[in-house]
């Protein structure tokens, strides 16, 4: 049990904390603070679904350097991000940005909702209706019948 207990910790534990070297942290507070922001929203384009933060491909690392070297050289944090989609193109941001060109991204899943709402709202008009539980005449003398046969047995 003891040793489940150490390995869960250990896997919390050794998450993002360890994708950023301790080569690469810059000596500014300020400015390391700034970078660890751009990089959470910059997309690892080796893994795919983890920001360069926590990514611990090469390619993560070489991202994480330029982004402190624009830093370091005066950029402001627009400019770093506009760098980098000019060079990688806007897959290397984790949320992309909504204009037009993006607008079926963001759209498609109000889209898909929508169409789906309508959908089952024109199933379930489409749906019969139960028909009307009215007896004629020979069912309701049947009815009589079975009904006074169990009162008279009772």
């Amino acid at each position: 049990m003891r040793f489940v207990i150490v390995l869960i910790a250990a896997l919390l534990v050794s998450g993002s904390a360890f994708a950023v070297q301790p080569g690469e942290v810059l000596k500014d507070p300020a400015l390391e603070k700034r970078a660890r922001e751009i990089s959470a929203g910059l997309r690892c384009l080796v893994c795919q679904n983890q920001s360069i933060d926590d990514s611990d491909a090469q390619l993560a690392k070489d991202l994480r350097l330029l982004v402190r070297e624009r830093l370091v050289a005066g950029d402001t944090d627009d400019e770093v991000e506009r760098f980098l989609v000019q060079r990688y193109g806007e897959f290397v941001l984790l949320k992309p940005t909504f204009g037009t060109h993006t607008l079926l991204l963001w759209l498609t899943p109000a889209l898909v909702l929508a169409l789906g709402g309508i959908g089952a709202y024109t199933a379930m008009r489409k749906r019969p209706q139960p028909a009307g539980a009215a007896l004629d005449d020979e069912e309701q003398k049947a009815l009589d019948e079975l009904l006074s046969q169990d009162r008279s047995a009772s």
